[in-house]
């Protein structure tokens, strides 16, 4: 199912309830749903070490000032282990997946997780 998401200023995500916020460079919620990028694999927040950690925030920042700079399409997969609505997002065609990838904030998805650290 594809979705076409308007300009909505998202925010990081802070303790509590969530809504239209990026929690880390492959994971946000917009409207209520929490979508998982599901192309790629980005840093953990909590890293296992102090690269991974400081690379998950330039990553996450780094997706939130791409959601923020307009609309956006949210190409439906299913849902993940967790519930999350997985999907690959788009923007005039482009993938924010391989964005992220290429500036180096993020891996292509294959399947496993592979070490940061």
């Amino acid at each position: 199912m594809l979705n076409v998401v308007a300009s909505v200023a998202l925010s990081v995500c802070a303790p509590g309830p969530h809504d239209n916020c990026v929690v880390d460079g492959d994971t946000f919620w917009i409207s209520g749903e929490k979508v998982r990028i599901a192309d790629i694999d980005a840093p953990e927040m909590d890293g296992r070490c102090p690269y991974e950690s400081r690379l998950a925030v330039t990553s996450r920042d780094r997706l939130r000032q791409l959601l923020n700079s307009g609309e956006f399409k949210l190409h439906r997969e299913g849902r993940d282990r967790y519930g999350r609505t997985l999907a690959v997002v788009t923007i005039d065609g482009y993938s924010v997946g391989d964005a992220l990838v290429s500036e180096g904030l993020a891996r292509t998805w294959t399947g496993r997780r592979e070490p940061w650290c």
